[in-house]
């Protein structure tokens, strides 16, 4: 694999709503992004205005994974990767590329969901990198996680930078 990670751009959107049916675990299909709202034409609108930022990982011209967060409430929206790019540090590397971002724009605390199904692997994946539980849930009824960028040294590891 020769992969690249870069900041995302609208243009990156359609392969990244294609990815999003293609994970392992908790897949979302068009139809069903579609449904929530999250179109090809909403989601690059609202990379291009700035109101979502994203990481990218290509390996070569093909999009491997993503992650996305919300510059305006500190929340990681999204973390996807293909299965063969699981077990290889993308995930790390680009939430941390994420993290990085929205501490730089002064988000002390960051928040996502996540299921609270211990057999899913991202019950354990974000655990690991210092996330703690809220004992919250969200709408979806995933729980809410927390993590505080400048008392954690987990993602620090991180590389965050852009190639």
């Amino acid at each position: 694999m020769s992969l690249t990670y870069r900041l995302a751009t609208p243009q990156d959107i359609a392969a990244c709503i294609e990815l999003r049916g293609k994970t392992r675990e908790n897949s979302i299909s068009v139809e069903r992004l579609r449904a929530k709202g999250v179109t090809l034409e909403s989601w690059s609108g609202d990379v291009a205005a700035d109101r979502l930022r994203g990481y990218v990982c290509v390996d070569d011209e093909k999009l491997i994974g993503y992650c996305f967060g919300d510059p305006s409430s500190g929340e990681i929206l999204v973390l996807a990767i293909l299965p063969e790019g699981e077990g290889k540090g993308i995930g790390k590397r680009l939430l941390g590329m994420v993290v990085h971002n929205l501490a730089e724009s002064g988000w002390r605390r960051l928040f996502l969901g996540c299921s609270p199904n211990a057999n899913f692997r991202s019950y354990g994946f974000y655990r690991h990198l210092g996330w703690k539980a809220t004992g919250t849930l969200d709408a979806a009824r995933d729980e809410v996680l927390e993590y505080f960028p400048a008392e954690s040294s987990n993602l620090a590891a991180a590389d965050r930078t852009v190639e």
